[in-house]
């Protein structure tokens, strides 16, 4: 028993060293697992995805399970910190690395990446020129634009031109649609297109967001494809802006929305009646687009929020004679042409969004950000 202990808490310290106070593939802090074989300290769920890889990892709680003389050593020589060094040696910058709220299928790809196809060594150079080959092609289902059923789809991601296309058919000539880098992002979205390895790709068509919803049944392919798209993606910006450093320019590589879900929009006029619309606001591009459901192919219509010194501000409840709805949490963005009052269902929902307006109309704007509102009010 004294033995027992005195392990426990010799890796209980461990953990509190700096290279250990996080999880080793996710980051949450205080891990409370370990691979013995690795020598990482890991947190519960990337425990259970190292389970899936016995020829490779082999876990035990810090606290539950027994650990010999022999592994506390072993863990005490190795660490997070030496792990790191070996097999996060040679990532390339456009590699996307998850975090604790990542879906489960880029955390599950991110750690065989790294152990079990060793990917990042330095000596495995194979999965890097892929991810970077002037051509890119993979067959996904794609979900149809005016119906729920998936369809298998051809896809080719072309760093010649900077474009993705898709084709109907596999001997068709002609693509479908032809996207540019431009203004292409792609995040994954499995619980809205109820797919565990659903990526939702949107792009610029005619000056509203388009979105295509893609998913493979194999989660090697489907994050490969994601990182081809971020590889191709983050060589455009660099021959779009050759004078930005390469770290200014990785956050605008692909960009998850500030805030999701449905809130109840009126009218210009504050008396039409409410509907239910599905919103997203993004930080990167200043814009708040609603959709009549999560997964329609095309936004219905879009706001761009500037900054307070810009006549920007978000209030709550509604305007005084504006008409209630069928929820009763109000919010009012106010923009210097017009005032668009929202309900929310639940105050906490408010909350949230209250918190993500502000938080956009904080930022001060860039060079980009102007243009964009130029555009948008020309477009209204």
């Amino acid at each position: 028993m004294a033995s027992l202990d005195r392990n426990k808490k010799a890796l209980l310290d461990l953990t509190k060293q700096p290279g250990n106070k996080f999880c080793a593939d996710c980051g949450v802090p205080d891990p409370d697992w370990a691979s013995y074989t690795l020598g990482i300290f890991v947190c519960l769920n990337c425990s259970g995805i190292h389970r899936d890889l016995p020829s490779v990892s082999k876990v035990k709680s810090i606290h539950l399970d027994f650990w010999d003389d022999s592994l506390v050593k072993f863990m005490r020589e190795k660490g997070n910190s030496a792990a790191k060094a070996i097999f996060e040696k040679s990532i390339p910058a456009f590699f996307y690395r998850p975090h604790q709220k990542d879906c489960t299928v880029l955390k599950d790809q991110w750690i065989r990446a790294k152990y079990e196809r060793r990917e990042f060594t330095g000596d495995n150079t194979y999965f890097q020129q892929a991810y970077s080959a002037d051509v890119f092609e993979s067959v996904l289902w794609k979900k149809g634009k005016d119906n729920k059923q998936f369809l298998k789809r051809t896809f080719l991601l072309s760093r010649k031109d900077f474009t993705l296309r898709y084709f109907v058919r596999e001997d068709s000539k002609v693509p479908k649609a032809v996207i540019s880098m431009n203004d292409l992002n792609a995040v994954f979205q499995p619980e809205k297109i109820g797919q565990a390895h659903g990526l939702q790709i949107s792009y610029l068509e005619q000056e509203r967001t388009r979105n295509l919803f893609v998913y493979h049944e194999n989660g090697q392919v489907i994050v490969s494809w994601f990182n081809a798209l971020r590889a191709t993606r983050l060589a455009y910006l660099q021959k779009k802006h050759p004078t930005v450093p390469e770290n200014d320019l990785i956050p605008q590589i692909t960009r998850r929305s500030l805030k999701e879900g449905y809130m109840e929009k009126t009218g210009p006029m504050h008396w039409e009646r409410f509907k239910k619309r599905w919103f997203t606001l993004s930080s990167m591009d200043r814009k708040l687009l609603y959709f009549k459901t999560p997964l329609d192919a095309t936004e219905l219509g879009a706001v761009f929020i500037g900054t307070e010194s810009h006549d920007y501000s978000v209030t709550e409840g509604p305007p005084r004679g504006a008409r209630g709805g069928r929820w009763c949490c109000g919010i009012t963005l106010h923009t210097p042409g017009r005032q668009f009052v929202f309900m929310c269902e639940q105050e906490q929902e408010k909350q949230e969004w209250l918190e993500a307006f502000r938080q956009v109309i904080s930022q001060p704007m860039t060079l980009q950000d102007y243009a964009n509102e130029a555009n948008w009010r020309r477009g209204k």
